[in-house]
This record gives structure tokens, C-alpha cells and sequence, in this order.
């Protein structure tokens, strides 16, 4: 039999191939990218920030039902690093130190003659929380992303850092 037309393969039919240098019983298929980086995460590229979006969305997702409706109107939005704006205002240096920010008025701030000029918004860093994740070493990468969303969340809710810090010590 001859080579498998691109008709044959498509009607479902299969040509005799020739024999490798392996029985058939020893051929395998190729992993696909997501099993190959599962078998060997130094394989694996760097998470996108399509990659953190689905991550922040999916620890989000998981957040008790009372928390995400305080939420409602809050973007959840991610970057590689924080614009140098908002490094100088808040007085960083180094753009790595900072994984996560608030930005909007906190939930306990506000008033009902109070008019917003753009929306509350959440912001997860990428490049900060990864170089987080590699010199930590002992915490998987989901649960980095939840604790830095969570953190943020909390200041939508009228938290200190003092007041996070009480139920969620992450610096230990």
C-alpha cells in the first residue's frame, strides 16, 4: 500500500505504514505540548499573560460567592510589570517588588455621593509574581497568583495590610 492521501485520512481510512526501527507495539505518539511541559515542567515556556489571566480567573473563580459579588464591579487585570507612573508615585525602585495593587476606593471609603471616575481595578504583575514563584521555590505557582489576588481583594474590602497580614502571614 501506498502513502495516506490527505481524501483517505479525511474519510476516516488508514494506510499500512511502512516498518520502523521499532515494533508497532513500541511506537507511541508524540505528547502534546501540555502533557510534554506536565512530564517535564523544564520544558515548559513561561506562563503568557493569557496564561496568568486564566490563572487569576480560575482563583477567582474559587473565592466564596459573598466575596465575588463584593466584587462585582471590579476589573481583574494583568501586566508584565506595574507602569513606571505608578512605581514612582508609590516610591519603588525596583519594578519586581511589587506583584499586586489595588487601585480604587475601598468598599468601607465610600459614600453615596461619591462619583467614581473609572472603575475599581485589580492589577496582578506577571514578572514580579514569577521571579516571586522561582526564588521562593516551595509554593506552586496557583497559589501564588490566589494569595496576590486575594491580598488585593482585601483592599477592595476596606483591609490593612496589618489586617491581612493577621490571617494570611505570608512573609513567614
Amino acid at each position: 500500500m501506498g502513502a495516506q492521501s490527505l481524501q483517505e485520512a479525511a474519510a476516516g481510512r488508514t494506510a499500512r505504514r511502512a516498518p520502523g526501527p521499532f515494533p508497532p507495539a513500541a511506537r507511541q505518539r508524540m505528547p502534546d505540548a501540555e502533557e510534554e511541559t506536565m512530564a517535564d515542567p523544564l520544558s515548559a515556556a513561561a506562563p503568557s499573560l493569557a496564561d496568568f489571566e486564566r490563572l487569576v480567573r480560575r482563583a477567582f473563580d474559587g473565592l466564596p460567592q459573598a466575596v465575588r459579588r463584593a466584587c462585582a464591579d471590579l476589573l481583574l487585570r494583568v501586566d508584565d510589570f506595574a507602569p513606571d507612573d505608578v512605581l514612582d508615585d508609590l516610591e519603588i525602585e525596583d519594578p519586581y517588588e511589587l506583584t499586586g495593587l489595588y487601585d480604587g476606593v475601598a468598599l468601607t471609603g465610600r459614600s453615596v455621593m461619591m462619583q467614581a471616575d473609572r472603575p475599581d481595578a485589580v492589577w496582578l504583575y506577571r514578572r514580579p509574581i514569577l521571579e516571586e514563584w522561582i526564588d521562593r521555590g516551595d509554593v506552586p505557582l496557583d497559589r501564588l497568583v490566589q494569595h496576590v489576588l486575594v491580598h488585593e481583594i482585601a483592599h477592595h474590602l476596606g483591609w490593612s495590610d496589618d489586617d491581612i497580614r493577621a490571617v494570611d502571614d505570608w512573609t513567614e
